[in-house]
């Protein structure tokens, strides 16, 4: 897919640090309304992918359009509101002393607190609505140091669907996450996706239970290269997943739940 339907499209972008090259070249297109997974080893390049699909860099050659802008030539500032991150590492940066409402609120503008911005009330009721849909409401005053690991990921769902953005970028949602934890936020996860609203998605993970049953797409990445992209079930097959982290592995699908495992002899 590429043009007016095209959320995202990569065309030979690459990015050097130091002059070494951590990514690329890459070519990805990924179409309005599709929901992608972002698999790979460690040092593969997800996140610095997820920095040039999210408008967060420039790539150092090569061409990047983010929702009909091209890195570059336009300002990317005006796209920060229309984009979204949910991240274990936003987790840290957040203040610890702001309430969980609060947290919610700072979605408004993408920002890390809530100084110098105005709320009204139907702000403070969209931000309450969102804590109750994905189990925190019980949060709303809390401050955020006082919410588990996983509360403190559905708390940044919320804040991350509060404008309403056309995209959203899971950088390793459920890292840290206990099992009763990461399941809570699949769940969640589902419930954006079943909502005529439901944004764009990107979420990068290592693990393939750690990815939603509604996931449509994704790509492997290896060494800063693309090792396949496309419809999740052409991608994820124990041939591309075996290239991809240079062990033999096999994969299942059980009841939409992806699962991958290093195959043993059991002869």
């Amino acid at each position: 897919m590429s043009g007016a339907g095209a959320h995202v499209e990569v065309r030979g972008a690459g990015v050097r640090v130091g002059g070494v090259r951590i990514l690329g070249p890459v070519d990805l297109t990924i179409g309005a309304g599709e929901r992608w997974a972002l698999l790979g080893p460690n040092g593969s390049g997800k996140t610095t992918l997820l920095s040039l699909i999210g408008a967060r860099r420039q790539p150092s050659d090569g061409q990047v359009t983010v929702l009909g802008t091209t890195l570059g030539r336009g300002d990317v500032r005006r796209l920060h509101g229309r984009i979204s991150h949910v991240s274990h590492l936003l987790t840290e940066r957040m203040p610890a002393d702001l309430t969980a409402e609060s947290i919610v609120l700072t979605g408004k503008r993408e920002t890390l607190v809530v100084w110098f911005q105005e709320f009204d009330d139907a702000d403070r009721r969209r931000a309450g609505e969102l804590l109750d849909r994905f189990g925190c409401a019980h949060l709303r005053g809390r401050t955020f140091s006082t919410a588990s690991q996983g509360e403190r990921q559905r708390v940044l769902l919320a804040r991350a669907l509060f404008s309403a953005p056309e995209m959203m970028i899971l950088d390793e949602p459920a890292s840290g996450l206990d099992l009763p934890a990461r399941e809570a936020l699949l769940d969640a996860l589902e419930a954006v996706a079943e909502t005529p609203e439901a944004p764009t998605t990107i979420v990068a993970t290592h693990h393939l239970e750690e990815l939603p049953p509604s996931t449509t797409h994704a790509a492997l990445l290896r060494t800063g290269r693309v090792v396949t992209a496309g419809p999740v079930e052409e991608v994820l097959t124990d041939e591309h997943l075996s290239a991809c982290f240079a062990i033999d592995v096999e994969v299942e699908r059980r009841r939409g739940r992806w699962w991958a495992t290093a195959r043993r002899d059991r002869g």
